[in-house]
């Protein structure tokens, strides 16, 4: 990962040596020749190495700005990741509450329809009854025919039987 940054020092051996960066390799000759013509205090600064430590510096500054800037990137995302994670956690709350409500109604239906069977029951053996009673009713209004019937026969048999009182 940090491949970009890393340039010859592990080749230099710890060795002093002056370094170009990369972006002035591309310079033209006219720029090179400026370069070696170098005053006596810059030639000074080359020989202990200055130059090299400053290019190394330089690399260095931009690792820890890579870096930086992959840190920043990890706690972005990280954040998007909570929120993301924070939204599921909503959205799991939000959908357990309708189970609990849709699982109350449920028992609430269950219950509901347990006392509406003990009703039928109560009302079908309260219809049985009625029944039972209608039955009662009808073989008593039968009874009380019949003997109506029957007092109708004998009435009707002892006006048959008697004597016309026109007759006497």
């Amino acid at each position: 990962m940090f491949d970009k940054f890393k340039k010859k020092d592990d080749d230099a051996g710890g060795e002093m040596v002056e370094e170009k960066p990369q972006d002035y390799q591309s310079e033209s000759e006219s720029e090179k020749e400026s370069e070696t013509r170098e005053t006596p205090k810059e030639s000074v600064n080359s020989d202990l190495g200055i130059g090299a430590l400053k290019d190394k510096r330089a690399r260095l500054d931009e690792a820890i700005d890579y870096v930086g800037l992959m840190i920043k990137n990890l706690k972005d995302k990280r954040t998007a990741l909570e929120k993301e994670v924070e939204d599921e956690s909503v959205d799991i709350k939000n959908l357990k509450e309708k189970l609990v409500k849709v699982s109350q109604y449920i028992d609430e239906e269950r219950s509901g329809l347990q006392n509406l069977t003990r009703k039928r029951q109560q009302v079908e053996t309260e219809a049985d009854e009625v029944g039972n009673m209608i039955n009662e009713l009808r073989n008593k209004l039968s009874g009380i025919d019949k003997v109506v019937d029957d007092e109708g026969s004998i009435i009707k048999r002892f006006k048959e039987n008697r004597p016309n009182s026109d007759s006497l």
